[in-house]
């Protein structure tokens, strides 16, 4: 089974849009990733059932 996801998200700083993956085995996490756009760095926090995202949260670093 595959655990991976892949999403759209819009970053907090240049507000382009981009896809990124996220592991849904994990219940709730929280992580940094960098904007592929713009290289500034997203909190993004996720919540899964341990194969599909529930929620999806992303902020800026210092928000």
């Amino acid at each position: 089974m595959n655990q991976l996801q892949t999403t759209q998200v819009q970053c907090p700083y240049c507000w382009k849009t981009f896809e990124t993956v996220v592991d849904c085995s994990v219940a709730e996490q929280q992580y940094v990733e960098d904007c592929y756009v713009c290289c500034q760095p997203i909190v993004f926090q996720v919540v899964t059932d341990g194969e599909h995202i529930t929620e999806l949260h992303v902020s800026a670093e210092n928000q």
